[in-house]
């Protein structure tokens, strides 16, 4: 897994109109030039990666250090790609806010187009979600989900949540390729700012935690509840019990009692099993946390076309417009097998990986 941290403050504003519908062709041709050169799987790779994905957006001529680059390049690529999904081998669905409420009656609406298991994608998406916002308690609130899935069956994953105290964002990213588990080390990169408690039952070294856990959900609830009560914190402890109503948390363990859950997967998916169901749970199973990231940074890639609000210095549109033709172009030759114009691009970024060796 690649860990990264990335400045991701809240910036007021979006991005305007005539930027946005460069960024829709920008990142609509590198969709199509890499499905055309490496296939659907690369692409999907790609964009698990939070650096390629960061740099991407920089490429696009969005704020390096905004949150608003996850929503607007994940937005770009929805809508750059509308129509093209069968022609391409992907589709796009989710996104901010209301939008990610949609993603399972989109993921229905390819599914049955591209005659995929859409039960099986869509709890896919809602076991993804509930273990950003459940399993991984960090401080961010989840209001961005993209799913991105192949008419293969791969998929894709790109989420965001908020610090509401803070105003910073932590971006998530999974990817169905060499997966093993939902809630063993998921992810295939984290980008967002380090520091914080964080109550991490994805981690590997918490395996007896996710199993307790389990089995306590199993367990009748009188039980438990009178466990839970009885558990008392030093005041400097990272978990705190104050916010979790027992009374809540009976209602929900009468549920997985009567309904047992096969393991911490099924746990979470659950209905009413949420953050405050899952610490419990955890405080009662004795807690194991999270390491800190490490440091990663892509912020040179916006020195291609600009950034929105002018850093490192404002977006050339001229410049910009004559990368999309030399791109569009350059896809619409190759179609016909002329492709010089891709490989002229594969040359130059041979050229530029031996001039960084060289200073």
């Amino acid at each position: 897994m690649r860990r990264g941290v990335v400045d991701l403050p809240l910036h007021s504003g979006h991005a305007p109109g005539w930027l946005f519908e460069r960024m829709k062709r920008l990142v609509r041709s590198v969709a199509e030039v890499i499905v055309f050169e490496f296939g659907t799987l690369e692409l999907l790779r790609r964009l698990s990666d939070p650096v390629w994905f960061q740099s991407l957006g920089c490429v696009a001529g969005f704020d390096w250090h905004s949150s608003g680059l996850t929503t607007t390049v994940c937005g770009a690529l929805k809508e750059g790609i509308r129509g093209m999904e069968r022609e391409l081998g992907i589709f796009v669905c989710g996104g901010k806010g209301r939008a990610s409420r949609r993603t399972p009656e989109e993921i229905e609406f390819f599914a049955e187009q591209f005659s995929l298991d859409g039960d099986k994608l869509i709890q896919t998406s809602r076991l993804v979600a509930k273990v950003d916002s459940s399993a991984l308690q960090d401080g961010f609130q989840i209001y961005h989900h993209l799913f991105i899935g192949t008419i293969n069956g791969n998929w894709a994953v790109i989420q965001q949540g908020m610090n509401e105290v803070t105003g910073w964002a932590r971006r998530y990213h999974w990817f169905s390729e060499g997966m093993e588990s939902f809630v063993v080390e998921p992810h295939t990169g984290i980008a967002g700012p380090a520091g914080g408690t964080v109550l991490n039952l994805t981690a590997r070294e918490a395996e007896s935690a996710r199993e307790t856990a389990t089995f306590i959900a199993r367990q009748f609830p009188a039980k438990t509840i009178k466990e839970f009560t009885q558990i008392r914190l030093p005041a400097q402890h990272p978990v705190s019990i104050q916010d979790i109503s027992p009374n809540y948390l009976k209602k929900v363990l009468i549920k997985t009692y009567e309904q047992p859950p096969a393991d911490f997967a099924s746990l979470l998916l659950v209905p009413g099993v949420g953050p405050k169901t899952v610490r419990a749970l955890a405080l009662v199973a004795d807690v194991i946390y999270g390491a800190p990231l490490s440091f990663r940074d892509p912020v040179t890639y916006t020195f291609a076309h600009g950034g929105k609000d002018g850093y490192p210095y404002p977006v050339n549109r001229s410049e910009y417009d004559r990368s999309l033709s030399f791109l569009e172009k350059g896809i619409k030759e190759a179609r016909i097998g002329r492709r010089e114009k891709l490989e002229a691009l594969q040359r130059l970024e041979r050229w530029s990986r031996m001039l960084v060796k060289t200073i």
